[in-house]
């Protein structure tokens, strides 16, 4: 089965169990799949129910479509998401942005829990993604390219969209919350990284690591999907403080700061043209 037929597979099975066809498709990290609970007269979708789909297996993904209304607007949300270290193909991590944009999704808000590289941010901050480093060791365009999904050549000079950003910016600057800016470095996972690859990373202009999002961004380019994304920082990144990294502190960050994160994308959504 090509691409495109296993795209539009799993976009027909979406399509005949959503409520509405989705103006919006969100992705939800670790820890942050609570904002799902706001959606309105919600549809729910587990994903080993859809043609295609892995399964999720990352602590605190719910591994569900969840689909209805957020704020006005018509959406539908991954609680949950894929990861390369889970053992799953890039093909397979990048599915739900091309079925997003195969069912006619306008934008992607990606949201992921990270390590903080810059010093000058601290742990609980929001960061919106700006630019990105692929340091995961692969592409998720590699192999045989499919001209419907997109170009053999994709331009990533503007992955993350400027006005969405500029949006993100005027919501976070009205509720009064500082929102960081800077660039996500992807890395494989799932050891965290080294005291010395950390410096090194900073070295090459990151503010922020994790194990996500990357992929998501790269095929969203890819196929024409406006992209905004978003990193809470949970934790310090290895070597900056001397304390040892745990997921369970990454999730307990993440549960401290749902509220303000939800209010945040939930504005976000409210405020999209």
């Amino acid at each position: 089965m090509s691409e495109l037929q296993r795209v539009n597979a799993a976009a027909e099975f979406l399509c005949a169990r959503l409520p509405q066809t989705p103006e919006l498709a969100l992705v939800l990290g670790s820890g942050l799949g609570g904002l799902a609970d706001r959606i309105e007269d919600p549809v729910y979708i587990p994903y080993a129910e859809v043609p295609g789909f892995p399964l999720s297996t990352a602590p605190g993904h719910a591994g569900r479509f969840v689909a209805g209304r957020l704020n006005g607007r018509s959406v539908l949300c991954m609680q949950g998401r894929f990861h390369y270290y889970e053992g799953h193909e890039m093909r397979d991590i990048v599915l739900p942005v091309r079925v997003f944009k195969a069912l006619g999704c306008r934008a992607l808000i990606l949201a992921n829990a990270a390590g903080g590289v810059n010093y000058d941010f601290s742990v609980g901050d929001f960061m919106l993604i700006k630019d990105h480093i692929n340091f995961m060791g692969v592409n998720p365009l590699r192999g045989t390219n499919e001209d419907e999904i997109g170009p053999r050549f994709c331009d990533m000079s503007r992955v993350y969209d400027p006005a969405l950003q500029q949006i993100a910016r005027d919501v976070a600057a009205a509720q009064g919350l500082t929102l960081r800016e800077g660039v996500y470095l992807g890395y494989m996972g799932p050891s965290y990284e080294t005291p010395a690859e950390i410096r090194a990373f900073r070295t090459l202009g990151a503010d922020a690591v994790g194990m996500s999002t990357v992929p998501e961004a790269i095929a969203a380019s890819h196929c024409g999907l406006p992209v905004l994304a978003l990193s809470l920082i949970t934790n310090m990144a290895a070597g900056m403080t001397g304390q040892r990294l745990s997921g369970e502190e990454v999730i307990a960050i993440a549960d401290r700061r749902g509220p303000v994160f939800q209010k945040l994308v939930a504005d976000i959504v409210a405020a999209l043209p």
